[in-house]
């Protein structure tokens, strides 16, 4: 069964791969967190300055880095941290040093649930992919479980027909969650994004196509799903 409610949590870390991720994609689930009482944190792990988005000649990395900085401060955020590993190379880092950080953190912020894409990282994305993978690798020598923000098979499948992108989505069978949510917030953090979000077409149909819920599913749950053989 889908529940509409989210799962109770009194420290929630992101871990994600770039700037602008927090709030494009997890930033409406993070507020209904907040508004649960929550303490939320964000690990980044690059700077995101291979983004071909971006439309002037300042430096990229420094421009991503401060429209982070003032889109978690929006979202409410009371730690975050953005490293330096270069964007479109996560796959190419050691696994052990990346998942490192992460355990830290977790550690640092008494996190009691880790909160990442999907995986398939919706878009496919490599770095996307990689962060995802270490979310997951926190949750044994930390004991959290891990959940992941995914989009509706209807969804990916209008905007892959409408944008020729590859998105990954899932069905309502593979989804634990389905939670309301209001976009007020999400949209003041994505607003942060300057450089990313004022000419993305994709994001904005992406939202009106959402509505106001979204879909979420456990990559490890709070306790192992019940087998479903004999």
């Amino acid at each position: 069964m889908i529940s509409s409610v989210l799962p109770a949590s009194s420290s929630v870390l992101v871990v994600c791969a770039h700037p602008d991720d927090e709030s494009f994609g997890l930033g409406a689930v993070l507020t209904a967190f907040v508004n649960q009482g929550a303490r939320t944190s964000v690990l980044c792990f690059t700077r995101g300055e291979a983004s071909t988005l971006h439309v002037n000649d300042d430096d990229l990395a420094t421009v991503r880095s401060l429209e982070f900085a003032r889109a978690a401060t929006v979202l409410g955020v009371s730690k975050f941290q953005l490293l330096d590993y270069p964007d479109g190379h996560l796959a190419d880092q050691q696994f052990s040093e990346l998942t490192a950080h992460a355990v830290r953190m977790t550690e640092e912020v008494g996190a009691d649930l880790i909160f990442t894409f999907d995986e398939g990282g919706i878009t496919g994305h490599p770095d996307h992919v990689r962060a995802t993978q270490v979310a997951q690798a926190v949750s044994t020598p930390c004991g959290v479980p891990v959940l992941a923000w995914v989009i509706a098979d209807g969804v990916a499948e209008t905007l892959s027909h409408e944008f020729g992108a590859k998105f990954v989505g899932r069905s309502d069978e593979q989804l634990d969650f389905r939670v309301p949510i209001d976009r007020v917030i999400q949209r003041e953090a994505i607003a942060c994004h300057v450089s990313q979000s004022s000419s993305n077409p994709v994001l904005q149909r992406r939202l009106e196509l959402s509505g106001d819920f979204e879909p979420l599913r456990w990559l490890i749950p709070t306790e192992p799903l019940p087998s479903t053989t004999s």
